[in-house]
């Protein structure tokens, strides 16, 4: 409104300001590859992404992840997870999580909405780097390069895409390696870096290893963020994550809290009923790992894991096993009610999968957008605390209760002795007579120790569980596999 000289107001229209324009999610510098020349493969029907798709799903690296344990090991019975088929349940999680959101957030998505098939290519390869026998490969391979910059899964995955993948060279080499891996497109290789921090080179015997990205493929990184930031400069103390890969991240771990779970029911590692009489002090050590997880300052407690078991297995449980409360003053009959929907869940295929798919459920619904107005590619997902916390109670208590349970330790306790003596051979004076002609070439170009450590290493890691028990066989045992079997 306006005061006239006379006393009288007249309305004044006020033109409304126009909407800030938003900053686009995705840009043409995001699809550059590490290595540019003409290719006739390069077709107007597909984009990049799609084409990095293929390159993924075609490569050997992708492949071996079928021989590679996710709990239980393969060869026990063809109905557990391997790390092949928990990639693609990630792959299929992360897709729906996407396009969800798109769907929720269209003032903002509608017409740059998050690229669902580019969050399932980061999934399927977020496991490629683990080696044979698991955590406990890991921790042989990571001892056994304790001076030469150590070992850890996810700068493996980044190495394998980047460098060990036989698809482009550099026509000068990049931090003196001439390989350039699959040369994906730098938003793909963005959605597949979770840690942003290079690792140390050497390090203390008794110093953690920090999760990262390998010195050797620093100089790919930077490319990659100039890439995807532009003229964006990161706050401090910010870490460079994409939308894609905080979506790859969030999936996996409800696949991992779901399917993992599910394998144990499966397999009768774990019951409900038994989850939920544990002992005080397994649901003591869950707790504490949980609340490391959920870093907040009131640490959760036995009494607050138990409830979110109760929670998930009376809500859920017990209408995915057809059992239903059934309201009694006999508390033997309510016992006996309870024994038989623990008991369906685990031996019962339709309970135990709708069971997984209401969680899974569930799980993506409850995932909102923390949308980057400054930097769009820099967005997050998050869920509610409650959500994060019944996550985090079913993913450690299977990680305790089953992934460290004897019968599951046991069979991967050789491996690592397994993994170190096969080391420790090709490290030797005449070890790269014992590898193929490819990488014993590069070991006797090595300029230094390190370089041969990590080109043997890289060698170690890319072993399935079978073909390093069968190499390890070659060099100790009397009934080892024929000579004429490749190497």
């Amino acid at each position: 409104m306006k005061t006239t000289g006379t006393g009288q107001t007249t309305k004044v229209e006020i033109s409304p300001q126009p909407a800030k324009p938003l900053k686009p999610l995705y840009r043409k510098e995001d699809e550059t590859r590490e290595v540019t020349k003409p290719d006739d493969h390069d077709k107007e029907w597909r984009d990049n992404y799609t084409r990095d798709y293929g390159r993924i799903v075609h490569s050997a690296s992708f492949r071996r992840q079928q021989g590679k344990t996710q709990v239980f090991p393969g060869h026990e019975s063809d109905f557990f997870r391997n790390r092949l088929t928990h990639s693609l349940e990630v792959a299929q999680i992360a897709q729906g999580i996407a396009e969800r959101l798109n769907h929720r957030h269209p003032e903002v998505l509608k017409h740059d909405p998050i690229k669902g098939s580019l969050c399932a290519t980061a999934s399927l390869v977020h496991d490629i780097g683990h080696p044979p026998f698991g955590h406990n490969g890991e921790r042989a391979l990571d001892k056994a390069m304790l001076q030469y910059g150590g070992f850890e899964g996810n700068a493996q995955t980044f190495r394998i895409l980047t460098r060990l993948e036989k698809k482009e060279r550099y026509k000068t080499p990049v931090g003196g390696d001439d390989r350039a891996g699959l040369n994906l497109c730098h938003r793909t290789l963005a959605a597949t870096l979770k840690y942003d921090k290079r690792i140390a080179t050497v390090r203390k015997s008794d110093a953690k290893l920090e999760k990262g990205y390998y010195g050797s493929e620093s100089e790919i990184i930077a490319n990659i963020k100039r890439s995807v930031l532009g003229d964006y400069q990161l706050p401090k103390g910010k870490q460079f994550k994409t939308i894609e890969c905080a979506i790859m991240d969030m999936a996996d771990d409800i696949a991992y809290s779901v399917y993992d779970l599910e394998d144990c029911l499966k397999v009768g590692f774990l019951t409900p009923a038994e989850m939920l009489a544990s002992d005080d002090a397994l649901l003591d050590e869950v707790a504490a790992a949980v609340s490391k997880q959920m870093g907040e300052r009131e640490a959760i407690g036995r009494v607050d894991v138990q409830a979110v078991l109760i929670d998930i297995f009376s809500e859920i449980g017990e209408a995915a096993s057809g059992e239903e409360d059934g309201k009694s003053d006999n508390l033997l009959l309510q016992l006996t009610r309870a024994y038989k929907a623990s008991r369906k869940l685990s031996e019962d295929g339709y309970a135990r999968t709708q069971f997984s798919s209401e969680l899974v459920h569930r799980f993506i619904e409850a995932v909102e957008l923390d949308y980057n107005e400054e930097c769009p590619a820099l967005s997050d997902v998050i869920w509610p605390r409650e959500i994060r916390l019944r996550k985090e109670v079913l993913k450690q208590y299977t990680f305790i209760a089953a992934i460290y349970a004897p019968r599951v330790k046991l069979g991967e306790y050789r491996g690592y002795d397994l993994v170190s003596d096969i080391f420790e051979a090709l490290m030797g004076d005449r070890g790269d007579l014992l590898m193929p002609a490819d990488v014993r070439e590069r070991i006797r170009k090595a300029a230094h120790v390190s370089v041969k450590a990590r080109e043997v290493c890289d060698f170690v890691a890319g072993m399935t569980d079978r073909y390093a028990m069968e190499f390890w066989a070659r060099l100790n045992s009397d009934t080892a596999e024929s000579m004429f079997k490749p190497i």
